[in-house]
């Protein structure tokens, strides 16, 4: 079995632990995210992720990589199947 992980900077997994990530590549999340003093959270598609960050797609085409130090919690978004319908 190879590595759960997709990276997006291009280098090839190592046979590792999986990633708490693994589970939620492709899927509509919340990310709760913590900056200094600021808590927010960030809605959009888990689709990728490197050692120290996930990468999120918010909208259909914007990708933003988030610091994994800076997560506090990944949701299930429960308002994605109403807002696509």
């Amino acid at each position: 079995m190879g590595s759960v992980r997709t990276d997006f900077n291009g280098s090839e997994g190592v046979n590792a632990m999986p990633s708490v990530y693994a589970s939620w590549v492709g899927q509509a999340v919340v990310l709760q995210v913590a900056t200094g003093d600021l808590r927010v959270p960030l809605r959009g598609t888990i689709v990728g992720e490197s050692e120290e960050a996930v990468r999120i797609r918010v909208g259909d085409t914007w990708d933003i990589d988030i610091y994994k130090a800076m997560i506090l919690a990944v949701e299930q978004d429960s308002w994605a199947s109403l807002i696509m319908n």
